[in-house]
């Protein structure tokens, strides 16, 4: 039994010479780029417009409210077209929402996130649409990228609003990682 207890010692005697293991979290080595958060001021994200077309650059979620399509823009807002014609649809307009990555309809009211906000516009006249209503904060917010297993810049919430996240190349692996 004595010579266990001495072999046992040795191995954890041996182990903690041993020089620490500098692995990377979850196993992932930084590859050189990373998330860098997107920051809106408050009145930035309390500007909503509604302006002329614009072109669809990185879509996400599509509704139909026959005859109309609503897209959203990823992180810009949504835009309206008109499908009446399905082989020539137009683009209408759009409205410009700071944060916006996710939207719903019901009846005729259109639900858009603004970062933690709920945004309700009434579309019974899609060609219109009215802000009706500001829901503050009903959104918990996530300082955070959506992806997973990713390096990123921590917020700094002195540099304003986290609006948004973009895939940035970086120089030095960030102290942040999800």
């Amino acid at each position: 039994m004595q010579t266990f207890l001495r072999l046992l010692s040795l191995v954890f005697i041996s182990f903690a010479c041993v020089e620490p293991n500098d692995s990377p979290p979850n196993g992932m080595p930084f590859e050189g780029s990373g998330y860098r958060p997107v920051y809106a001021t408050s009145e930035e994200l309390a500007k909503i417009d509604i302006s002329a077309p614009q072109p669809l650059v990185e879509p996400g979620k599509i509704y139909l409210f026959d005859p109309y399509i609503f897209v959203n823009e990823l992180g810009k807002g949504i835009h309206i077209i008109d499908n009446k014609d399905p082989k020539n649809p137009k683009n209408l307009s759009f409205i410009s929402i700071t944060g916006n990555y996710d939207i719903a309809v019901k009846g005729s009211w259109l639900y858009a996130d603004n970062v933690s906000n709920l945004l309700v516009f009434d579309i019974s006249n899609p060609l219109s649409p009215k802000l009706t209503k500001t829901i503050s904060d009903a959104i918990p917010g996530n300082n955070y990228p959506p992806a997973q297993n990713v390096y990123f810049e921590c917020v700094d919430s002195k540099k304003g609003i986290v609006a948004g996240w973009e895939k940035v190349p970086m120089q030095a692996q960030p102290k942040c990682f999800r």
